[in-house]
């Protein structure tokens, strides 16, 4: 299976109004005059809320918060009120909230936290075709050391049928890996009808949601999932800091082993710093307007409709789209050489060139689709610092670039 491609990355904003989105005042991130970031999905600028939430900290919060004096207090204050706000933002407890260093981290903590290598019992791994190299990779090793592996298939528009996860379940299932929401498309998981099934036999069921907080409503009790990973810098914390979500009464053997932080769950001391501007971002989820990017990527998706008509297609789901997503292709082109000729937009394709070959992203090649489109892909992804005025100014250049 081909890896994922993350050159020239950009994430994409699909969504399911039309009308222009109110121009609120919100100026582009750049760092040049000219500069237009569209790769969201890859990462995000650091929020505002964030920045202010790790200033004090590079001052007073040096103290390590397990040591039980007055120089751990603002440490172990900025850890604790972090937690609550990343647990806030998922529907969780507090308690069922670990930090880690980042999705990719949280993702292996939760496969090989549940089937650590040389364990008994349940030995299957039910996941998909789509998921990230943080999930597809972990699941490969476990398999070198025996564990049996499901891998399912998806349909054109890159989702998954519950019913394929149910038919994949047999006496040895031990976890089931679904992710929410797709870092190339967009797409969202059907994860609340899988959850039903994993809670019907009992199977302990993962969804890796970096590409989902922040931009979709979440809520761990009605979807139904025993551990949910999260990738700060996905949503305005810095990098290097994430979290996973144990669900209450869940066991996991940790990654890491050492001291007793974490409840006992991932060793190692927790940075305040980092941990402060996850909670802080966390905090802002609710209050972001995915409303105005969601309309942003629709009226990107209907002006490109308008002056390419059938010579771009979409790919991913129309409607179940995280809001900012917009996955595209040009057949008969390059996507890769299209964004060569703007390097001042940060974007991505959907798939990589080298030695005269093309890999295709695995996720394409997975829902079908043929070489052409998967060479003209380019992925758009959108945040709270575009503008109107951005995609205006991008469309114009395609419309040159793409005769």
């Amino acid at each position: 299976m081909n890896a994922s491609i993350h050159t020239w990355k950009n994430r994409n904003d699909p969504g399911d109004q039309t009308q222009s989105p109110p121009q609120d005042g919100k100026k582009a991130f750049a760092t040049s005059r000219s500069a237009i970031f569209m790769d969201h999905n890859g990462s995000t600028p650091t929020h505002d809320s964030a920045i202010q939430a790790m200033l004090p900290l590079l001052e007073s919060g040096f103290g390590n918060p397990s040591s039980g004096h007055w120089a751990s207090e603002p440490a172990k204050d900025a850890v604790e009120n972090a937690r609550q706000f990343v647990a806030d933002a998922i529907g969780a407890n507090k308690q069922e909230i670990v930090f880690t260093s980042g999705g990719t981290e949280a993702n292996n903590m939760a496969i090989k936290g549940i089937l650590p290598a040389g364990s008994t019992g349940g030995r299957h791994i039910i996941t998909s075709a789509i998921e990230h190299e943080a999930v597809l990779k972990p699941v490969r090793y476990l398999r070198s050391q025996g564990v049996k592996v499901s891998v399912l298939p998806v349909d054109n528009e890159g989702l998954v049928d519950p019913e394929t996860v149910r038919g994949a379940i047999t006496d040895e299932t031990a976890l089931i890996s679904i992710m929410m929401a797709n870092n190339e498309t967009g797409s969202i998981q059907p994860i609340a009808e899988i959850g039903t099934i994993a809670q019907e036999h009992s199977i302990p069921f993962h969804t890796d949601a970096a590409q989902a907080v922040g931009k979709i409503p979440i809520d761990v009790s009605e979807l139904g999932v025993d551990l949910l990973s999260i990738a700060g810098h996905k949503f305005g914390a810095p990098n290097g800091v994430g979290a996973l979500y144990v669900k209450r009464g869940a066991k996991i053997t940790p990654l890491l082993h050492g001291a007793g932080h974490e409840s006992g769950r991932r060793a190692g001391t927790e940075s305040a710093l980092l941990t402060a501007g996850l909670g802080a971002a966390a905090a802002h989820v609710a209050e972001k307007d995915n409303h105005r990017i969601q309309a942003m990527r629709d009226y990107f998706w209907d002006r490109l409709r308008e002056c390419f008509g059938g010579r771009v297609t979409l790919n991913g789901h129309r409607y179940r789209r995280v809001p900012n997503t917009l996955n595209i292709s040009f057949p008969g082109y390059v996507g890769a050489d299209i964004l060569a000729q703007m390097p001042h937009v940060a974007a991505t394709t959907g798939s990589a060139c080298h030695a005269g070959c093309v890999d295709m992203s695995h996720v394409l090649i997975a829902m079908g689709k043929s070489l052409e489109i998967g060479i003209g892909t380019i992925r758009f992804s959108l945040g709270e610092t575009n503008t109107i005025e951005e995609i205006d100014q991008v469309i114009g250049e395609l419309i040159g670039i793409v005769k």
